[in-house]
Protein backbone atom coordinates (compact mmCIF):
# COMPACT_ATOMS: atom_id res chain seq x y z
CA UNK A 1 0.00 0.00 0.00
CA UNK A 2 1.29 3.47 -0.71
CA UNK A 3 -0.49 6.77 1.38
CA UNK A 4 -1.64 10.02 -0.28
CA UNK A 5 -2.32 11.93 2.76
CA UNK A 6 -0.11 12.77 5.85
CA UNK A 7 -3.39 11.18 7.95
CA UNK A 8 -2.73 7.79 6.91
CA UNK A 9 0.90 7.54 7.06
CA UNK A 10 0.82 5.47 9.79
CA UNK A 11 -0.94 2.83 8.47
CA UNK A 12 -2.48 1.11 12.22
CA UNK A 13 -3.25 4.98 12.84
CA UNK A 14 -5.14 5.27 9.65
CA UNK A 15 -8.48 5.45 11.41
CA UNK A 16 -9.35 6.78 14.92
CA UNK A 17 -9.71 4.08 17.47
CA UNK A 18 -13.69 2.45 18.39
CA UNK A 19 -15.24 4.81 21.03
CA UNK A 20 -17.53 2.19 23.42
CA UNK A 21 -19.37 -0.60 21.90
CA UNK A 22 -20.75 -1.10 19.01
CA UNK A 23 -19.82 -1.91 15.47
CA UNK A 24 -16.25 -1.32 14.96
CA UNK A 25 -15.62 -0.13 11.35
CA UNK A 26 -17.72 -0.07 8.47
CA UNK A 27 -16.44 -1.53 4.91
CA UNK A 28 -18.15 -0.69 1.66
CA UNK A 29 -16.50 -1.89 -1.26
CA UNK A 30 -16.95 -1.97 -5.28
CA UNK A 31 -18.35 -5.15 -7.02
CA UNK A 32 -16.72 -5.43 -10.14
CA UNK A 33 -12.76 -5.63 -10.02
CA UNK A 34 -12.77 -5.44 -6.66
CA UNK A 35 -15.09 -7.51 -4.59
CA UNK A 36 -14.94 -9.74 -7.71
CA UNK A 37 -12.68 -10.27 -10.45
CA UNK A 38 -14.85 -9.95 -13.10
CA UNK A 39 -16.80 -7.29 -14.50
CA UNK A 40 -20.76 -8.88 -14.45
CA UNK A 41 -22.44 -6.86 -17.02
CA UNK A 42 -19.30 -8.42 -19.67
CA UNK A 43 -20.68 -11.93 -18.05
CA UNK A 44 -23.86 -10.89 -19.33
CA UNK A 45 -23.09 -9.61 -22.76
CA UNK A 46 -21.16 -12.63 -23.77
CA UNK A 47 -23.85 -14.34 -23.47
CA UNK A 48 -25.74 -12.67 -26.16
CA UNK A 49 -22.65 -11.37 -28.10
CA UNK A 50 -22.53 -8.04 -27.30
CA UNK A 51 -19.35 -8.16 -25.22
CA UNK A 52 -16.99 -5.85 -28.01
CA UNK A 53 -19.64 -3.14 -27.50
CA UNK A 54 -20.19 -3.42 -23.94
CA UNK A 55 -16.46 -3.48 -23.28
CA UNK A 56 -15.97 0.00 -24.96
CA UNK A 57 -18.64 1.96 -22.99
CA UNK A 58 -17.28 0.67 -20.25
CA UNK A 59 -13.80 1.50 -20.13
CA UNK A 60 -15.30 5.22 -21.22
CA UNK A 61 -17.38 5.37 -18.18
CA UNK A 62 -14.99 3.68 -15.66
CA UNK A 63 -12.24 6.35 -16.98
CA UNK A 64 -15.01 9.04 -15.87
CA UNK A 65 -15.32 10.33 -19.98
CA UNK A 66 -19.02 9.49 -20.14
CA UNK A 67 -22.17 9.95 -18.03
CA UNK A 68 -22.49 6.65 -15.84
CA UNK A 69 -26.55 6.81 -16.11
CA UNK A 70 -25.81 7.14 -19.74
CA UNK A 71 -23.57 4.36 -20.06
CA UNK A 72 -25.15 2.02 -17.91
CA UNK A 73 -28.22 2.34 -20.35
CA UNK A 74 -26.81 1.97 -23.51
CA UNK A 75 -25.22 -1.58 -22.17
CA UNK A 76 -28.17 -2.95 -20.64
CA UNK A 77 -29.63 -2.21 -24.14
CA UNK A 78 -27.73 -5.09 -25.61
CA UNK A 79 -28.80 -7.19 -23.28
CA UNK A 80 -32.42 -7.58 -24.43
CA UNK A 81 -33.94 -10.99 -25.09
CA UNK A 82 -31.27 -12.95 -22.77
CA UNK A 83 -33.47 -15.62 -20.93
CA UNK A 84 -33.70 -15.06 -17.27
CA UNK A 85 -33.32 -18.80 -16.43
CA UNK A 86 -29.48 -17.72 -17.56
CA UNK A 87 -28.58 -15.84 -15.05
CA UNK A 88 -27.75 -18.56 -12.39
CA UNK A 89 -25.67 -20.32 -14.72
CA UNK A 90 -23.48 -17.02 -15.40
CA UNK A 91 -23.62 -16.11 -12.19
CA UNK A 92 -21.00 -19.73 -11.51
CA UNK A 93 -18.54 -17.88 -13.60
CA UNK A 94 -17.51 -15.12 -11.51
CA UNK A 95 -14.99 -15.23 -9.15
CA UNK A 96 -14.52 -13.51 -5.91
CA UNK A 97 -11.29 -11.15 -5.59
CA UNK A 98 -8.11 -12.91 -3.13
CA UNK A 99 -8.07 -12.05 0.02
CA UNK A 100 -12.15 -11.55 -0.19
CA UNK A 101 -12.77 -14.10 2.32
CA UNK A 102 -10.37 -13.08 4.45
CA UNK A 103 -11.02 -9.75 5.04
CA UNK A 104 -14.44 -10.63 5.96
CA UNK A 105 -13.78 -13.13 8.45
CA UNK A 106 -11.28 -10.62 10.13
CA UNK A 107 -13.95 -7.87 10.20
CA UNK A 108 -16.60 -9.69 11.50
CA UNK A 109 -14.36 -11.47 13.89
CA UNK A 110 -13.92 -7.96 15.37
CA UNK A 111 -17.23 -6.91 15.13
CA UNK A 112 -17.19 -4.70 11.89
CA UNK A 113 -19.51 -4.79 9.05
CA UNK A 114 -18.82 -5.15 5.20
CA UNK A 115 -21.01 -4.31 2.65
CA UNK A 116 -21.08 -4.05 -1.05
CA UNK A 117 -22.32 -1.15 -3.34
CA UNK A 118 -22.13 -1.75 -7.33
CA UNK A 119 -23.02 -0.72 -10.57
CA UNK A 120 -23.97 -3.94 -11.04
CA UNK A 121 -26.81 -5.67 -10.79
CA UNK A 122 -29.12 -7.42 -7.76
CA UNK A 123 -29.49 -10.53 -9.93
CA UNK A 124 -26.06 -11.71 -9.90
CA UNK A 125 -24.96 -10.23 -6.08
CA UNK A 126 -27.41 -10.96 -4.18
CA UNK A 127 -26.54 -14.80 -3.92
CA UNK A 128 -23.03 -13.83 -3.88
CA UNK A 129 -23.57 -12.02 -0.79
CA UNK A 130 -25.53 -14.30 0.93
CA UNK A 131 -22.63 -16.74 0.38
CA UNK A 132 -19.81 -14.74 1.33
CA UNK A 133 -22.11 -13.23 4.71
CA UNK A 134 -21.89 -9.62 3.94
CA UNK A 135 -24.48 -7.37 5.93
CA UNK A 136 -25.72 -4.79 2.59
CA UNK A 137 -25.58 -5.11 -0.85
CA UNK A 138 -27.18 -2.46 -3.08
CA UNK A 139 -26.72 -2.73 -6.94
CA UNK A 140 -29.19 -2.10 -10.05
CA UNK A 141 -31.96 -4.44 -10.94
CA UNK A 142 -32.80 -5.31 -14.37
CA UNK A 143 -35.88 -5.49 -16.34
CA UNK A 144 -37.63 -8.35 -17.32
CA UNK A 145 -40.76 -9.67 -19.19
CA UNK A 146 -42.06 -12.94 -20.37
CA UNK A 147 -38.72 -14.90 -18.56
CA UNK A 148 -36.47 -12.42 -20.25
CA UNK A 149 -34.57 -9.38 -20.02
CA UNK A 150 -35.84 -6.19 -21.69
CA UNK A 151 -32.93 -4.38 -22.07
CA UNK A 152 -34.05 -1.97 -19.25
CA UNK A 153 -33.03 -1.38 -15.44
CA UNK A 154 -36.17 -1.45 -12.99
CA UNK A 155 -35.96 1.17 -10.13
CA UNK A 156 -33.27 3.70 -9.42
CA UNK A 157 -29.91 3.82 -11.16
CA UNK A 158 -26.81 3.23 -8.64
CA UNK A 159 -24.46 5.63 -9.74
CA UNK A 160 -22.02 7.84 -7.93
CA UNK A 161 -24.34 9.59 -5.76
CA UNK A 162 -26.28 6.84 -4.96
CA UNK A 163 -22.90 4.89 -3.62
CA UNK A 164 -22.28 7.56 -1.36
CA UNK A 165 -25.13 7.86 -0.04
CA UNK A 166 -25.61 4.05 0.42
CA UNK A 167 -22.37 4.68 2.40
CA UNK A 168 -24.07 6.72 4.95
CA UNK A 169 -26.98 5.37 5.28
CA UNK A 170 -25.34 2.23 6.21
CA UNK A 171 -23.26 4.29 8.81
CA UNK A 172 -25.73 5.45 10.15
CA UNK A 173 -28.20 2.00 10.17
CA UNK A 174 -24.98 0.15 11.75
CA UNK A 175 -24.16 3.23 14.30
CA UNK A 176 -20.73 3.81 12.52
CA UNK A 177 -19.42 7.83 12.61
CA UNK A 178 -18.25 8.33 9.22
CA UNK A 179 -14.85 8.39 10.70
CA UNK A 180 -14.53 4.88 10.77
CA UNK A 181 -15.87 4.07 7.57
CA UNK A 182 -13.38 2.95 4.89
CA UNK A 183 -14.41 2.60 0.91
CA UNK A 184 -12.67 0.56 -1.74
CA UNK A 185 -13.23 1.01 -5.42
CA UNK A 186 -11.43 1.00 -8.48
CA UNK A 187 -13.41 3.82 -10.72
CA UNK A 188 -14.75 6.72 -11.14
CA UNK A 189 -18.34 5.82 -9.90
CA UNK A 190 -16.43 4.98 -6.54
CA UNK A 191 -15.08 8.46 -6.21
CA UNK A 192 -18.57 9.88 -4.51
CA UNK A 193 -18.56 6.86 -1.82
CA UNK A 194 -14.56 7.62 -1.71
CA UNK A 195 -14.79 11.37 -0.62
CA UNK A 196 -17.26 10.58 2.35
CA UNK A 197 -15.58 7.66 3.90
CA UNK A 198 -13.26 8.25 6.85
CA UNK A 199 -10.54 6.30 4.71
CA UNK A 200 -10.79 5.53 0.92
CA UNK A 201 -8.65 2.85 -0.78
CA UNK A 202 -8.11 2.63 -4.62
CA UNK A 203 -7.93 -0.77 -4.98
CA UNK A 204 -6.75 -2.56 -8.57
CA UNK A 205 -8.06 1.33 -9.67
CA UNK A 206 -8.26 3.54 -12.67
CA UNK A 207 -6.00 6.81 -12.42
CA UNK A 208 -8.07 9.12 -11.49
CA UNK A 209 -9.12 6.73 -8.75
CA UNK A 210 -5.44 6.31 -7.52
CA UNK A 211 -5.33 10.21 -7.73
CA UNK A 212 -7.79 10.93 -5.10
CA UNK A 213 -7.51 7.68 -2.40
CA UNK A 214 -6.07 7.96 0.92
CA UNK A 215 -4.39 4.80 0.04
CA UNK A 216 -3.28 2.96 -3.13
CA UNK A 217 -3.39 -0.66 -2.85
CA UNK A 218 -0.03 -2.08 -4.14
CA UNK A 219 -1.38 -5.86 -5.13
CA UNK A 220 -4.41 -7.07 -6.22
CA UNK A 221 -5.05 -8.69 -2.35
CA UNK A 222 -8.23 -7.53 -0.38
CA UNK A 223 -6.38 -9.15 2.67
CA UNK A 224 -4.43 -6.41 2.50
CA UNK A 225 -6.98 -3.93 3.90
CA UNK A 226 -6.69 -5.11 6.90
CA UNK A 227 -3.56 -3.34 8.13
CA UNK A 228 -5.24 -0.06 8.10
CA UNK A 229 -7.61 -0.70 10.39
CA UNK A 230 -4.74 -2.49 13.14
CA UNK A 231 -6.85 -5.95 12.51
Amino acid sequence: MSTKRSAVADPEAALPPQAGRGVRFLAVLDADSTLIQNEVIELLAEEVGSLPEVAAITVGAMRGDLDFADSLRARVATLAGLPVDRIPVIAERIRTTAGLETLIGRLHAHGSRIGVVSGGFHELLDPLAEVLGLDHVRANRLETADGRLTGGLSGPIIDAAAKAAALQEWADEDGVPLGRTIAIGDGANDLEMMAVAGLSVAFNAKPIVRRHADVVAGRVDLAGVLPLLGL
